[in-house]
């Protein structure tokens, strides 16, 4: 029903007003958000906040963290970090700012399987499906994140999502002239400025626009070597079309990253990693110079010497955004979205090689060949000879250009039924190669992107680590209805997405191994057929299409007893198809064969059940949920080889329960708590070979935390607020046999489990209201691990093997910041 019609009905004026003016834009697309307001609406449910969180009434497990809720972080902290205090959700940042990117987790859900979207549009990588949260939008201009825990939007344009899904929305413009500044200061030389101008209404119809800018940079966490650099810039221009709700809205969004790497250990006690908080605190990264090279002798490089380390390494990152959304209403009935968008990214991440100023052979001149670039004559240091090892910096680089639109048609059937169809289109074309670059004397890259000055062989050829291009390209109808019955007390929702995947991939390398290794000649190519001839087992470049397809239904319903409590349902099935880095894996086999084929697509069948309680002052949830996986992949990335080896763990099923409870009694406190508890069983063991297996069966999937459970108190008097939250991480597995790992000879480096942590963080606020400065100008502290917990942040599963190794960041110490807050 419209919202005009409601008001046309005495019974349920005023709850259906209350509705409309309360309902927060809950999902990713407008055309979602369009109709789950419009479903809200007509049931006269009102949605009510506690404390900044929220539980909308829908058949999903689904929470809401308001701009009130999100405001009490360090400013410019990822949105990734706020939403570590809903249940089930695991995130551990590689700093305490949030600058240097982090890795999430819900419901041992990796962020490969975890949509998140920005006003809409996808934010997952195309080929690897990652989540890189240092590049998410200022929190300053976030409304609100919310988090399906265990399912996806029937429109939504992901290929990896078999699970949760995170989705969040940047500030309409006021229609109010207005600014607001905020800057920051804090440890590791923190400094950071924002500053946004609202330009409120330009005309009579409402025509606003906001635009904002913010400069973050401090010193990286460990070892007193490398900084964090990250500039942003965003706008927004929103125009109503009538008073019925229809607009238009173009968004843009720059963002800027030129990152030293943070340090990543192997995760073992005999390669350094830090043991204790004094290790932690003692470790340094010694400064260093390249030597000159030495005419008329063979200089032989080190591969770990000056510039190797991780520090010194970078991990630069340009990223944008442009995107519309926009809805129409056609008709009384019939109410149209579009949201377009294009996106570009170019980033790499890597280290250093060897480089050899000489030929590769007597019959190969250059290549990259075997892990080391070899450039047939070239003088690299400067000694007036070619017989010398360089080391050179050799990241892999990726740039995406990539487009997209999410369209949808809703149509009104009576007063308590509603459908839509939809149409998602997603390409992405992912261009991945691996130039080489200089080192500077002082060990640092000369440039933070190789692919504008990269180094070229003695004949004037390009040298590549890789070199591919990939189109990831995604068709995708989908249709949902959502009916009201039992006197509204009944709200049914059911839905079904057909996606149509086509990934196009040409490899421009040999592949040498089934890992995806590969010697990459670029534009030599009479070096390429004399290694090919040569080595007859290797794969020849070659282009391959892959096409993936699956019906995915959707299902739910809430049930209300009463006004405040109700009960919900829904099942969803998932899917992700294989990553790009998995697919060109297969270009080792000749086309045809067995070992061409491509890995099978991981689908996932998920279940919520729970129920809900919401009143003025107190709102909870408690449910239970349960997935089974097909085809489960387990992925480990090691990046000293810049290779991830992936693991089918077969049928993997994973169930466990929720709760949250937020509570307000008046102004003055406000209380939020949560739990979850998760329960993994791997059904079979792994097949490792022709006869061998993996004892695998009944054990839990390395890397998942078993539990976590937290909380947050925020108390006020008068112009002073204090808040704290603290949330306790359970232990995880080191790998999926849940046994110790061991060395090639035998002995234990490390026990099953990585131990679980503790982690409590201090927000305090002083509004300066009363000195006349505005009822929105406060001061703010922030400190984040208050008690300086030592602990291990994120790693990978390491596998089905005893002897494989996984790599760990180091959880952040205690970190403080000051901010100041103007704003009118």
């Amino acid at each position: 029903m419209k919202f005009q019609t409601a008001l046309n009905t005495a019974t349920s004026m005023l709850a259906v007003g209350a509705a409309f003016l309360s309902v927060p834009a809950l999902a990713q697309s407008t055309g979602s958000v369009d109709f789950e307001d419009d479903t809200i609406i007509v049931t006269g449910r009102i949605d009510r906040s506690v404390a900044g969180v929220e539980l909308p009434d829908t058949p999903k497990a689904k929470q809401v963290l308001t701009q009130e809720f999100i405001s009490r972080g360090t400013p410019g902290q990822t949105i990734n970090e706020t939403i570590n205090l809903i249940p089930g959700v695991s995130f551990q940042n590689y700093d305490g700012f949030g600058s240097s990117g982090g890795n999430l987790m819900i419901r041992g859900f990796d962020d490969t399987r975890i949509s998140q979207t920005f006003d809409g549009i996808p934010a997952n990588d195309t080929g690897n499906y990652a989540l890189y949260t240092n590049q998410n939008l200022d929190p300053e201009l976030i409304e609100q994140v919310n988090v399906n825990l265990g399912t996806t939007d029937v429109d939504s344009p992901t290929a990896s999502a078999t699970g949760s899904t995170v989705n969040y929305r940047s500030l309409t413009p006021t229609h109010e002239f207005g600014a607001r500044m905020v800057g920051t200061v804090g440890d590791q030389s923190k400094m950071r400025i924002f500053g946004m101008i609202n330009t409120g209404d330009l005309n009579d119809s409402g025509t606003r626009a906001y635009f904002a800018a913010s400069r973050d940079t401090y010193d990286a966490l460990f070892g007193g070597f490398g900084e964090i650099k990250k500039t942003q810039f965003n706008a927004k221009i929103y125009q109503p079309l009538g008073d019925n709700g229809d607009f238009i809205a173009v968004s843009g969004h720059l963002n800027n990253n030129r990152n030293n790497m943070s340090s990543d250990w192997k995760l073992t006690t005999t390669d350094g990693i830090p043991l204790t908080k004094s290790e932690r605190d003692d470790y340094v990264v010694e400064r260093c110079t390249i030597p000159a090279g030495i005419g008329g002798v063979e200089d032989v490089a080190d591969k770990y010497g000056c510039g190797s380390l991780w520090e010194y390494r970078y991990n630069p990152s340009k990223t944008g955004n442009i995107r519309i959304n926009s809805r129409f209403t056609l008709s009384d009935s019939l109410v149209l979205t579009v949201d377009p968008y294009f996106q570009y990214t170019s980033a790499n991440g890597g280290g250093t090689s060897v480089g050899y100023e000489g030929t590769f052979s007597d019959t190969i001149t250059s290549g990259y060949i075997g892990g080391s670039p070899y450039f047939g004559g070239a003088d690299l240091n400067g000694d007036g000879d070619t017989r010398d090892s360089v080391l050179v910096s050799t990241p892999s680089q990726t740039v995406t250009n990539r487009i997209g639109v999410i369209a949808s048609l809703r149509y009104d059937l009576g007063d308590n039924n509603r459908v839509r169809l939809a149409y998602t289109y997603d390409r992405g074309r992912h261009r991945q190669t691996g130039e080489v670059g200089f080192l500077k004397a002082n060990g640092l890259a000369e440039h933070y992107f190789n692919n504008k000055n990269p180094l070229t062989d003695a004949a004037g050829n390009v040298l590549e680590k890789r070199d591919r291009l990939s189109y990831a390209i995604l068709n995708q109808v989908s249709g949902e209805y959502a009916g009201d019955f039992a006197n509204d007390s009944l709200h049914v929702v059911a839905g079904v997405r057909v996606p149509f995947f086509r990934r196009n991939l040409t490899q421009n390398c040999l592949t040498t191994s089934s890992s995806g290794y590969v010697d990459c000649f670029a534009t030599n190519s009479a070096d390429e057929a004399t290694r090919a001839a040569e080595n007859p087992g290797y794969g020849a470049p070659d282009n391959r299409v892959f096409n993936y397809n699956r019906v995915l239904p959707t299902a739910g319903f809430t049930y209300d007893f009463t006004p405040e409590a109700s009960l919900y349902f829904n099942y969803s099935k998932g899917v992700q198809v294989p990553g790009t880095d998995n697919l060109y894996n297969s270009f080792y086999y000749a086309p045809g064969t067995e070992g061409a084929r491509s890995a099978k697509p991981e689908t996932s069948d998920n279940f919520d059940l729970g129920l809900r309680f919401r009143s003025g002052m107190i709102q909870g949830s408690f449910g239970g949920w349960y997935t089974i996986f097909a085809n489960r992949l387990s992925s480990a990335y090691n990046p000293e080889t810049d290779r991830t080896t992936y693991t089918n763990l077969g049928t993997v099923d994973r169930y466990g329960l929720d709760g949250t409870l937020a509570v307000s009694p008046d102004s003055h406190f406000k209380a939020y708590v949560f739990a979850s508890y998760l329960w993994s069983k791997i059904r079979d063991d792994v097949q490792t070979g022709t006869d061998s297996f993996a004892e695998t069966s009944g054990n839990m999937e390395g890397g998942v935390p078993k539990y976590t459970f937290g909380g947050r108190v925020e108390g006020n008097a008068g112009p002073v607020s204090i808040g704290v939250e603290a949330k306790r991480t359970g232990s995880r597995y080191y790998n999926s046999l849940n046994t110790p790992a061991l060395n090639k000879a035998g002995d234990q480096i490390w026990a099953a489990k990585v131990p679980g942590y503790t982690v409590v963080n201090l927000d305090a606020r002083l509004d300066l209201g009363f000195l006349g400065m505005g009822d929105k100008t406060y001061l703010q502290a922030n400190v984040t691990n208050l008690f300086d917990e030592f602990y291990y942040g994120s790693f990978d599963d390491a596998g089905v093997s005893e002897t494989a190794t996984t790599y760990a960041y180091l959880g952040a110490p205690r970190t403080f910041s000051a901010s100041i807050n103007f704003q009118f």
